[in-house]
């Protein structure tokens, strides 16, 4: 006769079990005088777990299970079993602090469960990649297209080999830097994980792993932002650095709990890619020279626009690269400092401490610059000392989330700024927005029909008007796609811009409280185009599509 177990029965009794052993640690804790851990309440450190050998810690029945700083806290099943004397002379050796506690042998055992996370990891220090600058130099040079990312990566999940798997996360970041990717995305799927770049602005499939390949990826990226490993229903935020010839690139990591798994976004943070100088950025002759004059000013507000990804900070940038010499002091207030520029002084908000965008900027103030940037107004107390800065001799830089240029001026307003003021302390207000360039290779020409005609026909006489070299094209380009640009037809990305000067007409306008298609209405005699028909002229020349165009900015005139 067979006799079937009841799945409820074996649970009832594993945990009559477990209790036993919780009761049995409180008894021992009292007796050797020691604090009792309940292990399964707390979080396992796994950088913690790592001073001591999995080999060491079975054999002494024991799990380190925190660090801070230069003291850890270690469980023990009872301070007498051998090997427990010999890891506490290892931890001193090591300069560490030891706190013991006691714990149940079910807690300790559990615990032990971190080893395999690790076990195929090498020992890093939490924010630094430690793979070798020949190592990322290798995948950088040798990878040139998305596809070339699907070929190495499937051929390294295909062996299943442990030292295989473990440079995948090489690959995929090399892949992501040698394509100038901005982001890389890790989605988990009901029976695959999805790996995609975010590649000029638009995100790109580049290969999909299996559910076992990704644990042993999802761990690899988890030690080296230096998070949790045994956290898997909260979200993390991490961070790391990896060399390559030279250049720090910073990895921003973002690991959130999802349906199949945790799902991650790295955020790829190369130097080279904000290193674009002002007059590479896409502004027309007219724009340019406009913003060298603004920027040279003494004091005043500059102001840019536009939603997350735009490039506001690239632009800010690259002004404050413009303005950076030995006689002037620049001071950056940053949430969180991108981009490390030499020669300027940046500081980074906290809002655990209280130190926000108002009080940096109040501290910046008493530092006696001459030029501000404060990542973003997002208050009025914000807002009234960038102003207050604006007008007491100093240049001061900002950003504000708004559609449009136009917009800057009623939304200063709607925070609780006085209107007056504005007129005072604004220089100019920019909108802008990121296109894609076209490929130079495979850029193909159409004649232009439907509702992109009616478009060019109804913003044409407005371009010609303020920018009469322009001609009406008789056809204009459109993307096909090649090897060199991973078939997308788009290489790189340019700014489309706009402007908005604090003249006379603008602020009488001030006044009446206008709206935004007021402002703009009475910005036309500055001749700076707007956003849509800046990027047509850049459709006229050759440079992007109109189709992106249309993505960034609408081509219908009510937008």
């Amino acid at each position: 006769m067979t006799f079937t177990q009841d799945p409820k029965q074996t649970k009832a009794y594993s945990d009559m079990r477990e209790n036993e052993a919780e009761g049995l640690a409180k008894i021992l804790s009292e007796r050797y005088d020691l604090p009792y851990v309940d292990l399964s309440r707390v979080i396992i450190n796994n950088g913690a777990a790592r001073l001591i050998s999995e080999e060491t810690a079975r054999k002494a029945k024991l799990i380190v299970y925190g660090v801070d700083k230069h003291n850890v806290n270690l469980a023990v099943l009872t301070p007498n079993i051998e090997g427990v004397a010999q890891v506490l002379d290892e931890l001193t050796r090591q300069g560490y602090t030891s706190t013991m506690s006691i714990a149940s042998e079910f807690g300790i055992a559990r615990a032990w469960e971190i080893y395999k996370e690790v076990s195929h990891a090498k020992a890093e220090t939490a924010g630094i990649m430690s793979v070798s600058n020949e190592t990322m130099q290798k995948y950088v040079s040798s990878i040139k297209t998305i596809s070339d990312v699907r070929a190495v990566v499937e051929g390294a999940t295909a062996s299943g080999d442990v030292h295989s798997l473990s440079t995948v996360v090489e690959i995929i970041l090399g892949g992501a830097v040698a394509t100038n990717v901005s982001d890389v995305h890790i989605e988990p799927e009901k029976e695959t994980v999805r790996v995609r770049y975010r590649l000029d602005g638009i995100l790109q499939d580049v290969v999909e792993i299996t559910h076992a390949s990704y644990k042993k990826v999802l761990a690899r990226i988890k030690l080296l932002a230096g998070v949790k490993l045994n956290i898997v229903h909260e979200a993390q935020d991490g961070r790391f650095t990896i060399k390559i010839s030279g250049i720090d690139v910073e990895v921003r990591t973002s690991i959130l709990p999802a349906a199949y798994a945790e799902s991650v976004v790295m955020r790829i943070l190369n130097p080279n890619s904000i290193s674009v100088p002002l007059e590479e950025l896409g502004m027309d002759e007219y724009f340019y020279a406009i913003m060298m004059e603004q920027i040279g000013k003494p004091n005043g507000l500059i102001l840019t626009t536009g939603p997350t990804g735009s490039g506001k900070t690239t632009t800010l940038y690259a002004c404050l690269k413009k303005l950076r010499n030995p006689q002037v002091k620049i001071i950056t207030i940053e949430d969180p400092i991108e981009y490390h520029l030499d020669g300027i002084s940046q500081t980074q908000i906290d809002h655990d401490q209280g130190y926000d965008f108002s009080h940096g900027l109040r501290a910046a103030v008493r530092q006696d610059p001459d030029v501000i940037m404060v990542g973003e107004i997002r208050d009025e107390e914000t807002a009234s000392v960038a102003i207050d800065s604006a007008l007491t001799g100093h240049l001061v830089f900002s950003t504000l989330h708004t559609n449009n240029a136009a917009g800057a001026i009623p939304r200063l307003i709607d925070i609780g700024v006085n209107p007056k003021i504005i007129s005072s302390a604004l220089n100019i207000a920019i909108g802008q927005r990121l296109v894609r360039r076209l490929c130079v290779h495979c850029k193909e020409e159409y004649v232009l029909e439907g509702k992109e005609l009616d478009a060019l026909n109804r913003e044409f006489p407005e371009i010609k008007k303020y920018r009469p070299k322009v001609e009406f094209p008789e056809h204009l380009w459109q993307p096909k796609g090649c090897e060199k640009c991973s078939f997308t037809g788009f290489k790189g990305r340019v700014s489309i811009y706009e402007g908005i000067l604090m003249d006379r007409a603008i602020e009488e306008i001030l006044r009446e409280n206008p709206s935004e298609r007021e402002i703009k209405e009475a910005s036309k005699p500055q001749g700076l185009l707007d956003m849509r028909q800046d990027g047509m002229v850049k459709c006229i020349t050759g440079m992007t599509s109109l189709s992106e165009i249309e993505r960034a900015v609408g081509l219908d005139e009510s937008r």
